[in-house]
């Protein structure tokens, strides 16, 4: 039984499938469709017909036309959850690997900076919750999600609930940011 409402291919609507069993989100699933999409246009063919040669030279094609590592990693998750788990067959990823990706280090800003950001907001909402992710270490929305009941004074943290990866941490909350959350 599918939980489509559009007319996909077979082969298509069992890759959906595949993905809602494992609870896949929303933007994986439709990262996952692209990359089956970008190897359908280039073999101009199903893509279950795709050997393990012409992955490779998928592969070949996208770093030889520019396509950025990431772009090029993302798109074999996507194949590699389609062959081995939508068509089951893992012998066919065989001549592809993933491309390093260069690491780079983040933008630290001054001490001045981060006060002049600060300094800078409408209001101490906004002032509270830009301190809040740059303090604690919290993306733009796990600032958005907390609750009051997630900052705990007493062992002086934040807790995040469903954090990116659907995962719960504990981030560290400083004496000084505890006293603008509680203005």
């Amino acid at each position: 039984m599918t939980h489509s409402t559009q007319n996909y291919s077979p082969l298509r609507q069992r890759m959906i499938d595949d993905m809602i069993l494992r609870k896949l989100k929303p933007r994986t699933q439709e990262a996952y469709i692209r990359s089956v999409k970008r190897l359908t246009r280039f073999l101009k063919r199903s893509p279950d017909t795709a050997t393990a040669e012409d992955l490779r030279c998928f592969q070949l094609h996208m770093v030889t036309n520019g396509a950025s590592s990431h772009i090029i990693n993302v798109t074999i998750t996507g194949l590699r959850f389609f062959f081995e788990t939508t068509l089951e067959n893992y012998e066919v990823l065989r001549k592809m690997s993933t491309v390093r990706e260069p690491r780079k280090l983040p933008t630290i800003l001054s001490t001045d900076e981060v006060k002049r950001l600060l300094e800078a907001t409408a209001s101490l909402k906004y002032r509270a919750a830009l301190s809040t992710a740059y303090g604690a270490g919290l993306r733009a929305s796990e600032v958005t999600h907390l609750k009051v009941s997630d900052i705990d004074s007493q062992r002086m943290v934040i807790h995040v609930e469903q954090g990116k990866g659907s995962k719960d941490r504990n981030a560290m909350l400083s004496p000084i940011l505890l006293t603008l959350l509680r203005q």
